[in-house]
């Protein structure tokens, strides 16, 4: 294997020179294909990766059984993707009271500069980072880019701070788009009039730059770039959404229960938790299987937005085929990444109809869950430590009543040696259960205060 090492490494070489003479002549890219057999085929792909981590290229490469494509390139646009000299300030937006789990996400995920803040967590990368937010956060409700900040007394000012900002990358008369605004104890009190006067200032530099003085279109609905403005104390803060929809729409969700859970909640409440994603899990209350499915796509290292088809960002006028190509091989890096060993993941409840919801939606997520009928008034603790986080119905969700709560804290008691999680909508609960939480959460889950209580069963 040395040998083909020799060749194959010798080839790249010739490749790269003849690459450097190209652009050197005003071209941008190359592309060849490697025809090897199977078992050369490893040994190539480790190659690649190691002169695309130490050559001055940017190197995508594309696998069958028999061929590897590669195509190199050297552009503007990748040099802005990655140079950390265009660092970028992004803002992933959150849930009231996930916002410590959201930073320990990022952290994890190895984003920089990320720090501890309310309604959602600031960090900053190139836009690949932003990307990337945007496929693997499991917390996050949208990821946006900081465009500009300014002071705004007046509409004036307001007009010329969003015309001072260049959106001709992002947008042509072709896009969509929509505006919408937030104001506090700010002198331009009305959000409507200030997300309008924003709008007008950049449909109005589009104008000016497209030769036919054409401007964009406004879509309420389904916009390809999507603008938020929040005037606070007279600041403006301008930001771009790489979301499109919000990140809980993962893709999986064919049909759903009542009152449904979103997925980035259900995925904060398992960080919360403490689950370690080895310890059995099970959700006695599943409902449309939300908790339980998000459990298994953790568990398995599945990046959530791997499920989506597109997103926002890759809807703006600057996302074009080389922009795509680096998305491909961002997505194709994160499923080599996926594990197949997981714990035993259970999701049960006592209405079957619900159950046939859970089972079709974990299909489309591609995760396999062990479902049962069954009611948690018979559920019994076993000896095996199992992590449970469920949300059970409260009064305004499903009718709930204090005999079912009841019944409900009955069960929680029995489970000794276990850790549960209960996103508790009504006192009952943390009143009828023997022990005291071990950690407590006020998080909201829509329009309903709740709390999310951990315990240790003894």
């Amino acid at each position: 294997m040395q040998r083909f090492y020799s060749v194959y490494k010798g080839c790249f070489y010739i490749f790269e020179g003849l690459f450097k003479s190209g652009v050197k002549h005003g071209f941008d890219c190359f592309s060849f294909l490697i025809v090897c057999d199977f078992q050369t085929r490893i040994y190539c792909i480790d190659l690649i990766k190691s002169i695309r981590a130490s050559a001055p290229l940017s190197l995508l490469f594309f696998l069958s059984n028999s061929t590897i494509g590669i195509y190199i390139y050297s552009i503007e646009k990748e040099l802005i993707l990655q140079d950390n000299n265009n660092m970028l300030d992004f803002f992933a937006s959150s849930i009231s009271g996930t916002e410590s789990v959201l930073c320990d996400e990022l952290r994890e995920l190895g984003f920089s500069s990320v720090r501890l803040n309310r309604s959602g967590i600031p960090f900053r990368g190139t836009w690949r980072d932003g990307w990337r937010a945007c496929l693997e956060s499991r917390i996050a409700q949208r990821i946006q880019v900081l465009m500009n900040r300014f002071q705004a007394y007046d509409q004036e000012a307001l007009y010329k701070g969003i015309m001072a900002i260049d959106w001709t990358p992002f947008i042509t008369p072709r896009q969509t788009i929509s505006v919408s605004a937030v104001c506090v104890a700010s002198s331009l009190n009305h959000s409507g009039f200030v997300a309008l006067k924003a709008k007008d200032a950049i449909v109005d530099q589009i104008r000016k730059h497209d030769k036919n003085q054409q401007r964009p279109s406004v879509s309420r609905t389904d916009p390809d770039v999507r603008i938020f403005i929040y005037l606070v104390n007279n600041k403006v803060t301008v930001y771009m959404d790489l979301s499109g929809d919000g990140l809980h729409r993962r893709g999986y969700r064919q049909q759903t229960g009542d009152a449904p859970l979103r997925e980035t909640l259900a995925a904060a409440l398992l960080r919360l938790s403490g689950w370690d994603r080895k310890t059995p899990f099970l959700d006695p209350m599943c409902g449309s299987g939300t908790i339980a499915i998000e459990a298994a796509l953790w568990a398995s290292n599945f990046a959530p937005g791997l499920l989506r088809k597109r997103f926002g960002f890759e809807r703006w006028a600057n996302f074009d085929e080389e922009a795509a190509m680096i998305m491909r091989e961002l997505r194709g890096e994160l499923r080599g990444a996926v594990c197949s060993q997981i714990p035993s993941i259970q999701a049960s409840d006592i209405d079957e109809d619900v159950l046939k919801i859970a089972r079709i939606n974990a299909r489309a997520a591609g995760v396999k869950l062990s479902f049962k009928q069954r009611s948690i008034l018979d559920l019994q603790g076993s000896s095996s430590r199992t992590v449970v986080v469920t949300n059970p119905p409260y009064d305004i969700r499903l009718g709930a009543d204090s005999k079912l709560r009841h019944g409900i804290t009955s069960a929680v008691n029995r489970m000794h040696g276990w850790r549960v999680g209960i996103l508790a909508g009504h006192a009952d609960y943390k009143k009828f259960i023997s022990a005291s939480p071990r950690e407590k959460f006020e998080i909201p889950n829509g329009t309903l205060e709740c709390q999310f209580l951990v315990y240790e069963v003894e």
